[in-house]
């Protein structure tokens, strides 16, 4: 397999980069669980799947992290989790009514799991500052929230908030080094909405740094498919189009050329069946209206000629392989922090490599985008494609809360066959299957 590096680097903004995250009370989590993107000591592959943070004084940060588990052991939740965080730091301002219910899904097999806030917090740098933020919440209100910043390395704690369920009203604090109207963005702030977005709403710019990482964190959940319209976007632009389809090309995908062409939905043909004022309304609706349709060029066999085929024409894969071209290069041109749960779902083992190579390569990765994500492809173990602390697993324990662990817990030996002993049961995180009985 041909390796990609003929990349264009172009720097569109600060580069952010994820250190932990946590979560706690939330879904099929019961005590806090924490995934961390620092490395560990060893020099394993450290020149390429490493990075030195720009932040003095931070360990050396991981460029991905895996996570494998059996279904319904909780690695979908975890992705969840950071998605549902990103979703209320960027809606809750905005989307949210005085009264309406927060959507959290606590642990509910715990008697206190209902009554209990759930928690969530990430450590994160974003525009060459260190940021500690988090947040409790439960389905009426959030009942803490903080930000801890590091300018210089030394921890400044800007806000906290907390409800006082004695006095059954909300306690505040605020740190010197926090500027603005502080009172004003505080009586603004309704209870199921969170301070950091009411704040950035009514214009702090001390804490658009901190709303920014959230904006450009992607979170792509199962079952979800990633929107094609940036790759096709992006496509429309010569450049950028070549970078597409040379990416293709180096993963294995055969096409000689992308053209988008721009369709009318005036020229929709509706079923001869559907009753007139139906279509009626319908043709009122798309008139004026129009699409971009994707098409692969394809050579002739023994012939100059080339054939066109849409897009939706081709493989599961290679459609969900175009989705991710524009995501992916973005990624690594300017410094994303990607989560995807499933990166092997319709990905040949191969493939999966072959972007993961992209990811830990020094000169594809200048940016230092980071990714996190979950499979079932123990293939990949056994290739010196990953560290040992990239590795996590998860499983349920007796409680049926799920446990978050990383393979250097088990101090695996140098040469020692992962895939064999993670399918033998070593490290935990296999389903249980009982015996079949006919």
């Amino acid at each position: 397999m041909r390796f990609f590096c003929a990349l264009r680097i172009n720097i569109k903004g600060h580069i952010v980069m994820l250190i932990e995250f946590s979560v706690k009370n939330y879904r099929s989590f019961w005590e806090s669980q924490t995934l961390s993107m620092a490395a560990g000591a060893t020099k394993e592959l450290q020149e390429e799947n490493c990075f030195i943070p720009s932040v003095q004084e931070l360990p050396r940060l991981l460029r991905s992290a895996v996570v494998y588990g059996p279904n319904g052991g909780g690695k979908s939740n975890l992705i969840k989790a950071l998605g549902f965080m990103k979703k209320l730091v960027l809606l809750s301002a905005k989307e949210s009514q005085e009264g309406e219910r927060i959507a959290l899904n606590p642990f509910l097999l715990h008697r206190e799991g209902s009554s209990q806030a759930s928690e969530f917090e990430v450590v994160f740098v974003e525009d060459g500052v260190r940021y500690q933020y988090g947040f409790a919440a439960t389905n009426n209100q959030v009942t803490r929230e903080w930000l801890l910043a590091y300018p210089g390395n030394r921890a400044q704690r800007w806000f906290e908030r907390s409800y006082n369920p004695k006095k059954e009203k909300e306690e505040w604090y605020f740190g010197a080094k926090f500027i603005g109207q502080k009172k004003t963005w505080q009586k603004s702030t309704r209870p199921n909405a969170l301070f950091l977005s009411t704040a950035v709403q009514l214009n702090s710019e001390q804490l658009k740094p901190v709303f920014n990482w959230f904006q450009k964190l992607v979170v792509i959940g199962h079952g979800e498919r990633i929107e094609r319209g940036f790759t096709v976007t992006s496509c429309e632009v010569k450049e950028e189009r070549n970078e597409i389809l040379t990416f293709l090309k180096n993963a294995g995908i055969e096409v000689d050329g992308i053209i988008i062409k721009e369709k009318n939905l005036d020229d929709v043909n509706f079923s001869s069946g559907m009753p007139d004022e139906l279509r009626n309304f319908f043709q009122k609706d798309l008139q004026g209206r129009s699409f971009k349709e994707v098409f692969f060029k394809h050579q002739l066999t023994n012939s100059e000629d080339s054939a066109l085929f849409p897009l939706t024409e081709e493989s599961d894969g290679t459609q969900k392989l175009f989705a991710y071209a524009a995501p992916w290069l973005d990624l690594l041109t300017n410094g994303r922090v990607l989560v995807v749960d499933e990166l092997d779902n319709s990905f040949h083992p191969h493939l999966v490599r072959f972007l993961l190579k992209l990811i830990h390569g020094s000169k594809s990765n200048k940016a230092n985008g980071q990714l996190i994500f979950s499979t079932h492809d123990t293939s990949i173990l056994d290739t010196k494609v990953l560290r040992r602390d990239q590795i996590w697993f998860m499983e349920k324990d007796d409680t049926q809360a799920t446990q978050l662990y990383p393979l250097s817990d088990f101090h695996p030996r140098k040469h020692e066959a992962l895939e064999k002993g993670y399918l033998q049961g070593r490290f935990g995180a296999l389903p249980y299957i009982g015996e079949v009985k006919f």
